[in-house]
């Protein structure tokens, strides 16, 4: 999968599908980035660097050194020494003076992908993967850089990342790391990123890239609500079944930029790290810096097979636990049923109700600790509030366990209120500018996780409640981000590691707890999907997808989330009405069909909504066992976007042998006088016949004639014109034998 060629000073490296070509020019060893795209059978592209046209190399035309570095394809660019196009590693002497410059000193070639210290990351097994490690260094700073790549042997992806270290003998400050660049000629790309905000995460957003810099970035501690860490360049006619893509998602949680930068060359300049604002990393002679890791994905297949590439790369070499390959239990969630005003009979009744239709969890949201009776004290008082829970959580934990079910509760554990007695006891313990009054989001402040006595107290707490009961689900909530960036245990020079010190405190936090509680189902969340994210897949299987359950309004943010992740990541369920965020009406086996995309769970109270949507339950709960082994493992394809048709919705997942299938078809919109709708099937094999199921009412499923794949996918299939709107309609498809 990697090869080095000696004689022409190029490395190779393979996927099933592509290449990237990185050659070393000089005699000052520059590096340089020669190509990334469909697979090459050799090596011999190295007149892409274009050094045999002018300014040509230093070496033998020193005199427009700066016109060399302002136009060479660098592999890892830095700044201050002439390229004035964005680079992706700056420094600070101790002098106070900024420049740099990489040059080539060895390399080697591992079987396997080693691990990132503290750091999620992607992995795999010497027959999995190959890694390329690359040393380069400035010897007039001190300083070594390690440039690892991961090609896997069957997927079209590399991984991507950075190690700093200080070589010298005095200090410097690192004040821009970024994981990842790709230096290559501009040939009229698309940008595509995703965008959104609370309730309305991961839009999908496409836009004609041009002249300068264009990015998407967050510096608010979380990779946020309002953009992701996620940047596609794709040819303008790309489609999902056909062109090329050049896509980066970074696995990273907290403040990133994802940007591409078109030159006066015409070149583009596509790269991926943690965003420079307010980041200043001291190192001392000795010291290193291991940024995180950029996964980069090269298809011509279009995005069907970009998002294919993520999602295979995430379910085998991401995800990790338990629950891992586990069909998920079904759960209600008291949160929209009762907000704070529940206690343990309360809990119990809808247990016992919930029990009875086959939900297999309940899980216990905010409000069971400490004085929490409202949304504004409390928080880092992790204490059973036995006044609402009477008898203590063991008890009611084990009557929920003798209906057969299993038990789950919720913590903000990276949060502290005001009005709480941890913060009287302990003010400076949240994050602030000394002499600056604090600015509160949600009535409470963020725990400094980056000093260990409140990290060991605050998961000393979380873990006490987890050990006096048998709780097997922990949400794991954040519901603020970032600001007044100060810690009292860090010295003035060593001020802007913060952010990254306390990303690093959460990873820390999270990898004791699925360490110390190996059982746990552990799902993240932050306010919804503010940090819906790989690096957060690395220690919990499953994400709440958006506080906005609405299923119409789930249509984007799921088409969206799942571009990049596996449909098994997504928190998604069946919520009230009408919805608590936007108000809409929407039926109830419609709200079913679209939260199957996802982990499947309730979010209501069962004992109150209307008795015809509540014998559905059983029916909905029989429908999830039936399809989530295929949701969950199988290949998904998006057939249309109601985010552009603005009429209606559909998706399919096909087994990884060919011979199931399940489409999703939501009519948002009905249409006055119309016939049914033609869709294209895909993924399916054309010599395989394919009964064929459509969902009628109440879930049962009409027989249709037996069709070829080949007819499925070319052909198409009709729905249905249905009265009314929203919609929703499953289609399934069994290979006949024979």
């Amino acid at each position: 999968m990697i090869t080095y060629y000696e004689k022409e000073r190029i490395f190779k490296l393979d996927t099933p599908n592509s290449s990237y070509l990185i050659g070393i020019v000089d005699e000052e060893n520059f590096i340089g980035h020669i190509y990334y795209g469909k697979r090459l059978a050799n090596a011999e592209a190295s007149y892409l660097l274009r050094i045999q046209e002018p300014p040509y190399v230093p070496g033998r035309n020193n005199r427009e050194r700066g016109a060399f570095y302002d136009c060479f394809p660098f592999e890892y660019p830095t700044g201050g020494t002439g390229d004035y196009r964005e680079c992706c590693l700056a420094i600070r002497t101790a002098g106070g003076h900024a420049g740099s410059m990489l040059s080539y000193v060895s390399h080697e070639i591992l079987g396997g992908k080693p691990e990132l210290p503290g750091l999620p990351a992607t992995f795999g097994t010497q027959e999995e993967c190959e890694t390329l490690r690359i040393i380069c260094e400035d010897k007039y700073v001190g300083m070594q850089v390690e440039l690892l790549y991961t090609a896997f042997s069957d997927n079209d992806v590399i991984t991507r990342s950075v190690k700093i270290v200080n070589t010298g003998k005095e200090h410097f400050y690192l004040t821009k790391v970024y994981s990842a660049c790709l230096d290559m000629d501009n040939r009229d790309y698309d940008m595509i990123s995703l965008h959104g905000s609370w309730a309305r995460e991961r839009h999908i957003q496409r836009k004609p890239l041009g002249y300068g810099i264009q990015n998407v970035s967050s510096f608010r501690g979380e990779s946020s609500h309002q953009d992701h860490p996620f940047l596609a360049l794709v040819d303008r006619h790309t489609t999902q079944e056909q062109g090329e893509v050049y896509a980066m998602n970074f696995v990273y949680s907290g403040n990133f930029c994802a940007q591409a930068e078109v030159s006066q060359f015409d070149y583009v300049r596509m790269s991926m790290g943690i965003h420079q604002e307010n980041f200043c990393w001291k190192l001392e002679p000795g010291e290193e810096f291991q940024a995180p890791e950029a996964v980069m994905v090269y298809t011509d297949r279009g995005l069907d097979a970009m998002t294919s590439a993520f999602h295979r790369l995430y379910r085998k070499h991401l995800l990790r636990g338990k629950y891992k390959d586990l069909k998920r239990p079904i759960l209600i969630n008291n949160w929209e049923a009762t907000y704070f005003d529940f206690n343990t009979e309360k809990i119990l009744d809808i247990a016992r109700e919930a029990s009875k239709l086959g939900i297999e969890m309940l899980v216990m949201d905010d409000g069971w600790f400490g004085n929490r009776y409202f949304d504004g004290c409390a928080l880092g008082d992790w204490v059973v509030n036995e006044e609402k829970i009477s008898g203590g959580l063991a008890y009611l934990v084990d009557e929920i366990n003798k209906l057969g079910m299993k038990f789950g509760i919720w913590f903000e554990p990276e949060m502290v209120s005001p009005d709480s007695d941890l913060y009287r006891e302990h003010p400076d313990w949240a994050i602030a500018i000394p002499n600056r009054p604090g600015t509160e989001s949600r009535q409470q402040y963020v725990l400094d996780l980056s000093r260990r006595e409140v990290l060991d107290h605050v998961y000393g707490m979380m873990a006490a409640v987890l050990r006096s009961a048998n709780v097997e689900y922990v949400k794991w909530d954040m519901n603020r981000q970032l600001s007044d960036i100060g810690s009292i245990a860090l010295p003035a020079d060593r001020q802007g590691e913060l952010y990254h010190r306390y990303m690093l405190a959460v990873y820390e936090m999270q990898n004791r707890l699925i360490h110390d509680f190996p059982d746990l189902l552990l799902e993240n969340c932050s306010s919804g999907g503010g940090r819906f994210d790989p690096g957060m897949l690395y220690y919990s299987p499953q994400i709440w997808c958006s506080d906005d359950a609405d299923a119409i309004e789930r249509l984007a943010i799921q088409e969206g989330t799942a571009l990049l992740y596996p449909l098994s990541t997504m928190g998604a369920h069946v919520s009230d009405c009408p919805n608590h965020v936007v108000g809409r009406t929407t039926p109830f086996d419609t709200r079913a069909a679209i939260a199957l995309a996802g982990t499947f769970g309730y979010e209501l109270d069962v004992t109150k909504i209307p008795e015809e949507d509540r014998a559905k339950i059983p029916e909905q709960v029989a429908m999830y066992h039936q399809y989530n082994d295929l949701i969950r493992e199988g290949d998904y394809y998006r057939i249309a976007s109601y985010s552009q048709n603005h009429m209606y919705d559909c998706w399919q997942v096909v087994s990884e042998d060919q011979r199931e299938s399940l489409v999703t078809f939501v009519q948002v919109l009905t249409r006055a006088n119309y016939k049914s709708r033609r869709i294209l099937l895909k993924g399916l094999a054309e010599n395989i016949r394919y009964k064929v199921h459509i969902e009628k009412d109440k879930l049962e499923m009409e027989e249709l004639p037996v069709y070829s794949g080949d007819t499925l996918m070319k052909a198409g299939i009709l729905v249905p014109n249905m009265p009314g709107d929203f919609q929703a309609r499953l289609i399934h498809l069994t290979a006949v034998e024979g």
